[in-house]
């Protein structure tokens, strides 16, 4: 029997080529070419044989990622991939962190139509690193050989298995490579596309309006000249907005304020760079609450970043647009919604509904297909979402493109989870998701019900609340609840949710109801509820 020290060893004496290395480029690629074949039979065939490695890490800037509260348990919410198990010979093996929570996993797995729970509990191997840092799991992985020989080892068939992230960069080739297995997802060597500055670029060449502004920018020096042209571009201007190329749910966006400083545009170029740079280090205001400007900067000098005006106006809305290029090079758009943002300046992703409001829902659903051509053509591959701010004018509307999220996103899983719980359909003629018997459901979801009250309340306590108050989804009306971040609910006082109805108001409802229902529960009534249930049985 070989020994810890053994299989490491041997373990590592198998790592090559070298992480990226022009022979793991190559490798990757030649893994990648798998996919279509692959796609083909798994999408046709029901019964095929299949095993997805699910590795939701969040690799990202560790600056960044430290402005998420409770970002390691957004790893739960790719959870929704449990309802892959559907498929009678599908493994999943998915990896995290920290240990899942078993009343999680039942959770999900009781969500299940079709399949004994019991049944898919057997085709679903739960790895863990045991490690919270903020590392990202992804590094966490590649760095324990005992935790990557038991993942090839549950790897059944090399040819008929995929890694799926949350999204990627050259640390998920590394993982692909070593594994053996192909990546669905976007190649890291198509990652600039994604960027701030590249999304910029991608709109210009699919000749989608977008706000008036400058990217590929890195110094502070480069940030005021963009602020000065932009001024004289747009006297009018009043706020712009500064971004990292590489911001998270619009936490690395800062606002600069021309209005303080409006007797400066009469002043020669050179007085008025001062003014702006006086006023750009002292007088930024960000949108996450720990950032300063040394921090900032430093972070714009490594990332690079962009200037580009902010869209004002009495009538302004979010919506998005999610997209996905599949395994074979098709460019599909899959939905529209409307974002609720916050923040200091409304950037802050904090949930959406779908679908977007009907009198602009087309026209971004248009414009995103246009967007999907454009990156099928470089190469792209997975889903991403096109970021949007349209204004009423009158009686129509204003559409300006603002990113690309080329990753998953807040936007993917309630989308998803509804798409699983009634096995419907994206109707792109009306733009409304249809169930399996083509009735219209729509959701309100978000990432961001947060409480005091809320920690301490365990997996257990809150799955017994949405029983007792009736929350929860219920497959035969197709309606109801369904938790995510669960996990963070302890910790953090913090959950997520996705509320599906048979209207838009029927959603809302939902989300007010359960909003009321933990308020109450978490301030002293799930207590004396148990207390008297105690009573009554004994």
């Amino acid at each position: 029997m070989s020994t810890v020290i053994e299989i490491q060893e041997r373990y590592a004496r198998q790592l090559s080529p070298a992480p990226g290395s022009a022979e793991e480029i190559a490798e990757f690629h030649a893994l990648q070419m798998k996919m279509p074949r692959m796609f083909e039979y798994v999408s046709k065939n029901r019964q095929s044989e299949h095993t997805s490695v699910i590795v939701p890490s969040m690799t990202l800037h560790k600056e960044e990622l430290l402005k998420l509260k409770g970002a390691i348990y957004y790893e739960e919410r790719l959870l929704y991939l449990l309802m892959l198990l559907r498929r009678p010979r599908t493994k999943l093996i998915f990896v995290t962190s920290k240990q899942i929570h078993q009343s999680i996993v039942d959770y999900y797995l009781h969500l299940l139509t079709g399949v004994p729970a019991s049944h898919a509990r057997k085709r679903l191997i739960l790895l863990d690193t045991n490690d919270n840092s903020n590392t990202p799991l992804s590094q966490k992985i590649l760095e324990r050989p005992m935790l990557m020989h038991r993942i090839k080892s549950s790897i059944r068939d090399k040819e008929n298995a995929h890694l799926v992230t949350f999204n990627t960069t050259p640390l998920e080739r590394t993982l692909s490579v070593q594994l053996g297995i192909p990546l669905y997802g976007l190649d890291p060597q198509l990652l600039d596309l994604g960027s701030k500055s590249g999304c910029r670029e991608i709109f210009r060449e699919a000749g989608i309006p977008m706000p008036a502004g400058f990217e590929r920018l890195r110094t502070t020096a480069d940030i005021v000249d963009a602020l000065s042209e932009l001024w004289q571009m747009r006297p009018e201007i009043k706020r712009a907005v500064v971004k990292l190329n590489e911001g998270f749910s619009g936490e690395g966006n800062a606002i600069f304020d021309y209005r303080d400083i409006m007797p400066a545009k009469a002043l020669n170029s050179a007085e008025r760079k001062k003014i702006i740079e006086d006023k750009l280090v002292t007088g930024l205001k960000y949108e996450a609450a720990s950032e300063t400007w040394e921090s900032f900067a430093q972070k714009f000098y490594n990332m690079g970043g962009i200037v580009e005006e902010f869209i004002e106006g009495e009538v302004k809305r979010s919506p998005s647009v999610q997209c996905r290029v599949n395994a074979i090079g098709e460019p599909q758009v899959i939905s529209t919604h409307d974002q609720l943002l916050g923040g200091p300046s409304g950037q802050v992703y904090l949930g959406c509904t779908f679908p977007a409001d009907s009198s602009y829902r087309m026209m971004i659903q248009d414009y995103g297909d246009t967007i999907a051509k454009v990156l099928a053509k470089k190469g792209v591959i997975g889903r991403f979402a096109v970021d949007f701010v349209v204004v009423k004018k009158n009686n129509d509307w204003d559409c300006y493109a603002i990113e690309i999220n080329l990753r998953k996103g807040g936007t993917t899983h309630p989308f998803l989870m509804m798409k699983f719980l009634t096995d419907g359909r994206y109707d792109r003629e009306s733009g409304l998701f249809l169930t399996s018997s083509g009735h219209p459901r729509y959701y309100l979801a978000s990432d961001n019900l947060t409480s005091p009250n809320y920690k301490g309340v365990s997996p257990d306590d809150l799955i017994d609340i949405a029983v007792y108050h009736d929350l929860h989804f219920h497959s035969a009306s197709e309606r109801g609840v369904v938790f995510h971040l669960i996990g963070a609910m302890s910790e953090f006082g913090k959950l997520g949710v996705t509320c599906i109805g048979k209207s838009p108001k029927d959603a809302q409802k939902l989300y007010d109801d359960i909003l009321e229902v933990l308020d109450k529960e978490t301030s002293g009534g799930w207590t004396k509820r148990h207390d008297s249930l105690k009573n009554v049985m004994f």
